[in-house]
């Protein structure tokens, strides 16, 4: 199964609206590398609203998805993090202190624009 990427303008705009098992992760990884490169992307939403749990492997792709893109030049923004999804992220150590938070898909992509423009 595969995770729709949308591009609008310069931006990356992902919703999660599957459970995520590992190998969903992974090629959600994978495809999103791929688009940033592809598309020369300066930002990244994804929303994950309707991702209730997390286990420790998506956790840890899911940071990594972040700390990738950074790499690649394109600034990440999530949004909907669910109280479970929060806590899962902290009790195993992903660290998103430099990720901005908004709570929908629309504030995400209004707190990129604010982002990108600093």
């Amino acid at each position: 199964m595969r995770i729709p990427i949308l591009k609008l303008q310069q931006y990356l705009l992902i919703s999660v609206q599957v459970d995520l098992d590992d190998q969903t992760a992974l090629q959600f990884q994978e495809d999103l590398l791929n688009k940033i490169h592809q598309e020369g992307s300066a930002g990244v939403v994804i929303d994950l609203t309707s991702v209730e749990m997390i286990d420790s492997f998506i956790a840890k792709v899911l940071g990594d998805v972040v700390e990738m893109s950074n790499l690649m030049g394109a600034r990440v923004v999530m949004t909907g993090i669910q109280p479970a999804v929060a806590i899962t992220l902290i009790d195993m150590g992903i660290i998103l202190d430099d990720v901005p938070t908004a709570l929908d898909l629309e504030q995400g992509l209004e707190k990129l624009q604010q982002e990108l423009e600093e």
